[in-house]
């Protein structure tokens, strides 16, 4: 029995159409409901061991500027806020008082030295007298003591003159060190008590400065035992580096350097003080600022390293990392020991060769199987699809497509893939799409 031609026709196109539907059907797909995660390979690397540590920065110099007589300002000679000179003059205390004082120290001294000279003289006359038993004994001795006791009264006058000059050198209150002046504490007019020592400024030297830092005994024990067991390298002399981090989590452009740690334990805190002097030039670091501080205080030849990213918190708030064994999650609780850069340094619970997950914990729970494929810093979701659906774990998919060229959209559940096909090149595995019939052949 023979079938008109365009019912074989038509027939035609039906089975090249399904067969088409089945080749792409037959395409190697992933499973889609296996979870895609990117990981990476932990391998061994060195890495500095870095302390981040609280701490404040202090003047190397901190100059209290106070009152050492009693008077009344009459002048502000200084700029609030500038820099100043040791010995420069800062106020200017009314010295009328102290001049008298001064004056009248003066006058004493001159009376008393005229006395020494009527004692003296008086002395070297009787001297010879008493030989010649002109004079008595008695007369000659009491001239000798007025004569020395004018000694005594000029030395004393002599003294009473030099604290009046240093009074009133103290009217004109100078820097005593180099330095930034803060505001004047005192105004012109303001009554100052030397008995009180009233402050009237306060100058700092600020470069270079000092940041105090304090480390707990515990981390400082532990350093020590890696110290000791060779897993760390201890840092040689004089280079212990210190890095400020400022307030807003900018590093300061200056390294420093460590000064001293503490040979004592403060006991409310069971922490040790360290002190740091870091160069300021531009004084950006005033004293009073909180910072944090980075000391480098050895180096680890076989550190682990995992992005920060990939560590989790349990509910109980212990640390931990999702790890991929025989293409299955397992969750496994590790001890970090500070960040270095973007990531962290794992001390215990990892291993090197470990494949850790970075990217996809909402789609994972321990247990669940998973599809991996290599994560690329900076490229967070975006991910590569796996080549064949088959992997090695930690390790990049192979056959991927060539950069700037589209990839094929996957049709779902078997449907053909709508859009824009690509161009002069079917899909690999289907039948070439079925030419419209223009006519009917006889």
């Amino acid at each position: 029995m023979r079938f008109p031609h365009h019912r074989v026709s038509g027939f035609g196109v039906a089975v090249l159409v399904a067969l088409a539907l089945a080749g792409c059907n037959e395409r190697p797909q992933m499973n889609p409901g296996m979870p895609q995660v990117s990981v990476i390979t932990v391998q061994p690397k060195p890495a500095s061991i870095v302390s981040d540590l609280p701490g404040r920065v202090d003047a190397v110099r901190d100059a209290e500027i106070r009152a050492r007589v009693t008077g009344i300002v009459q002048k502000i000679e200084f700029e609030q806020g500038s820099e100043v000179k040791a010995g420069q003059l800062l106020f200017k205390i009314d010295p009328s008082q102290y001049r008298a004082t001064r004056d009248q120290a003066a006058a004493q001294l001159k009376q008393s030295q005229a006395d020494l000279y009527s004692t003296k003289a008086l002395a070297d006359r009787y001297a010879p007298l008493v030989k010649a038993n002109a004079v008595s004994k008695q007369e000659y001795d009491n001239a000798v003591a007025g004569y020395r006791q004018a000694q005594a009264a000029v030395a004393a006058a002599k003294a009473n003159l030099d604290s009046a000059e240093i009074n009133l050198g103290y009217t004109d209150v100078t820097s005593p060190i180099d330095g930034r002046i803060g505001k004047a504490l005192v105004t012109e007019g303001a009554l100052v008590e030397g008995t009180s020592a009233t402050q009237m400024a306060l100058v700092q030297q600020l470069d270079p400065i000092y940041v105090d830092f304090t480390q707990s005994t515990t981390d400082l024990a532990r350093l020590r035992q890696a110290f000791a067991s060779g897993q760390i390298e201890r840092m040689g002399a004089n280079a212990a580096r210190v890095k400020v981090i400022q307030e807003d989590g900018t590093e300061y452009a200056h390294p420093g350097k460590l000064l001293f740690t503490g040979i004592t334990v403060d006991p409310t805190t069971g922490q040790v003080n360290l002190r740091a002097e870091v160069p300021n030039p531009d004084h950006v670091l005033l004293p009073g600022m909180y910072v944090r501080v980075r000391l480098e205080q050895g180096t680890n030849q076989q550190a682990l390293m995992v992005p920060q990213q990939s560590l989790q918190r349990t509910a109980d708030g212990l640390q931990s990392l999702m790890l991929v064994k025989d293409k299955k999650v397992e969750q496994v609780a590790v001890t970090t020991g500070g960040a270095i850069g973007t990531e962290w340094l794992v001390t215990s619970g990892l291993k090197a060769g470990d494949v850790v997950v970075v990217e996809g914990f909402q789609k994972i729970r321990p247990g669940a199987p998973v599809e991996t494929s290599a994560w690329t810093p900076g490229a967070e979701g975006k991910a590569a699809a796996p080549a064949g659906g088959k992997p090695a774990d930690g390790k990049p998919a192979q056959d991927k497509p060539a950069e700037g060229k589209p990839t094929e959209a996957k049709p779902a559940d078997g449907a053909p893939a709508e859009g824009k096909p690509t161009e002069g090149k079917p899909a690999e595995g289907t039948a070439p799409p079925a030419q419209p019939d223009s006519g009917h052949k006889s």
